[in-house]
């Protein structure tokens, strides 16, 4: 197997996507338009999107990592919007798309249509939620976007192969599908709840960092393989996993949370810079598959299929925000719902690599031998659904959300949150030291007692400022001593954190921000020893 390929696609990719931070493009469409352009430079290899890769090796960490990013606490307050659009919406879509496509196009088969709808059910919301925290959506409807991602690949395969084993002639009736659909669903999270706890047991008892984060690194290929030896969703499975253990992250030691963060970022950016390019690398691929097809006769169901999959996402979009709120008891319990809210959400359906990949494994002939009808005309109408929901949403979400000024996160009241919890979690901190320090074996001398109550004091004065470098610690048993209370001192305050995430008082992105904070501290105790 030649690998320079694959190392020119990732070099590629992480350059544009580098470059991409400085322009006001976001990164997926500036990627997306690179593979474009360089599918037609000479000497570019043809980059063959390969679903046994793309499922199974890219799809399960990208899930991963928006999991251990993503609010379980938040997750759970929003359960309905959430299921309503990974569920419900796309098996609307699958139906009202499917049965549209076989209105529009002659000679096409109603089994392959739906087929068609399935693959290109499910947004991608990685680009929706990368514009949406660029340009500052209310957290609601974020969380709202990442819990549809999560999930909805997980209800789109499932539909998926409902609607190709009619198409092929394996047999398959609305009970039967029905029956699959909850026995991937159930067995996915069956799995995943399976998995979590003797994983995170196993994280919590490893000593090292680096095993600790080499089993991260595994995590979600395990949980994926095995949910599918069992027929079940993999996808769920991987979520499920990794909402738990992003959840207690705070459970695992400071280092292995530090390598962490940073051995996820690098394989994200990856992943998704390598994913966006190769999206634009299929033009030449697909549109050599047309055949019978000429250009301009896919083009014209291209636009039509396109319309359909946006003005879906309205239909269903609307009465799902607003019929649950005719219980008086959904009423009293959400804030109000204006119209731009809903507005946001259909238009950021944008999709991505997950439905090209689905739409790649279509299998070439039927169980009765004669080729798949119109496969070719799927791919490319799945291709030109991706491109055009990528460039035409994603480059219009930014003006659209500017046009509607839609308020933001409140910067102010954020900071007032983190500052409460701070100077909570110092006093606490500070009560601690002082039990500890009434013991005869916790006395330090007078410079190290002065010197750890301007730590704390330093922290409670200001959530930004970084400790400078610390006066060097004169006598073995003193700096352990030092040490000890310092990391009783640590400890103190993240529990404060957790305890305020758990009631509400803070949000998750927050407590992250803060235990990081503490995380570094308590590296730079360990750096200093070893030095």
């Amino acid at each position: 197997m030649d690998v320079l390929p694959l190392v020119a696609l990732i070099a590629a990719g992480a350059v544009v996507a580098g470059a991409a931070r400085r322009t006001p493009v976001p990164a997926p469409l500036l990627l997306v338009g690179a593979g474009l352009v360089a599918s037609y430079v000479p000497g570019v290899p043809d980059y063959h999107l390969d679903p046994h890769i793309v499922l199974p090796l890219i799809l399960p960490p990208l899930l991963h990592t928006a999991a251990l990013e993503s609010s379980y606490l938040d997750l759970r307050a929003n359960i309905r919007p959430v299921a309503l659009l990974s569920v419900g919406y796309v098996l609307f879509a699958t139906l009202a798309v499917g049965w549209l496509a076989y209105l529009l196009i002659p000679d096409l088969p109603l089994t392959a249509a739906l087929v068609l709808g399935a693959v290109i059910a499910p947004p991608d919301a990685v680009a929706a939620t990368a514009i949406a925290r660029r340009v500052g959506l209310p957290s609601r409807i974020t969380t709202i976007l990442q819990g549809e991602s999560l999930v909805n690949d997980a209800t789109a395969i499932t539909a998926y192969k409902v609607a190709l084993a009619a198409a092929v002639g394996e047999g398959a009736s609305w009970s039967g599908g029905v029956e699959e659909f909850l026995v991937a669903a159930v067995g996915g999270v069956g799995v995943g709840l399976l998995l979590m706890v003797p994983i995170h047991w196993l994280r919590t008892h490893l000593k090292e960092a680096m095993l600790q984060n080499t089993l991260s690194l595994l995590v979600p290929f395990v949980a994926y393989a095995a949910a599918e030896q069992v027929h079940a969703s993999g996808v769920l499975a991987v979520v499920v996993v990794a909402l738990y253990l992003g959840h207690r992250s705070w459970q695992v030691d400071f280092e292995t949370r530090l390598q962490e963060a940073a051995v996820w970022k690098v394989v994200a950016f990856i992943l998704e810079s390598a994913v966006f390019a190769l999206i634009g690398l299929q033009l030449p691929i697909v549109l050599k598959g047309l055949g019978e097809y000429s250009v301009g006769q896919a083009a014209l169901y291209a636009a039509g299929v396109f319309v359909f999959v946006v003005v879906a996402r309205f239909v269903w979009s609307y009465p799902a925000t607003y019929l649950p709120r005719l219980s008086a008891r959904i009423r009293a319990r959400e804030d109000d719902m204006d119209w731009r809210r809903p507005l946001i959400v259909s238009w950021a359906g944008m999709r991505g690599v997950v439905s090209l990949a689905i739409a790649f494994s279509i299998p070439l002939v039927m169980e009765n031998g004669e080729p798949f009808p119109a496969r070719n005309l799927v791919l490319f109408l799945t291709f030109t659904t991706v491109i055009g929901t990528l460039v035409v949403q994603g480059l219009s979400l930014p003006w659209l959300i500017r046009v509607l000024k839609l308020p933001g996160r409140d910067a102010q009241a954020q900071t007032l949150a983190e500052a409460q919890a701070q100077n909570a979690a110092s006093q606490a901190a500070e009560a601690r030291v002082e039990e500890l320090m009434r013991d005869e074996r916790n006395r330090l001398p007078q410079p190290l007692q002065d010197r750890l109550h301007t730590v704390l004091e330093r922290r409670r004065n200001s959530v930004w400022e970084r400790l400078g470098q610390p006066n060097p610690v004169t006598g073995e048993s003193a700096d352990g001593t030092y040490r000890r209370l310092a990391r009783e001192a640590i400890a103190a305050e993240r529990e404060v954190f957790v305890r305020m995430r758990d009631e509400r008082r803070i949000d998750d992105e927050m407590m992250r921000t803060l235990l990081r904070k503490l995380d570094l501290e308590e590296a730079a105790a360990y750096r200093e020893v070893e030095d």
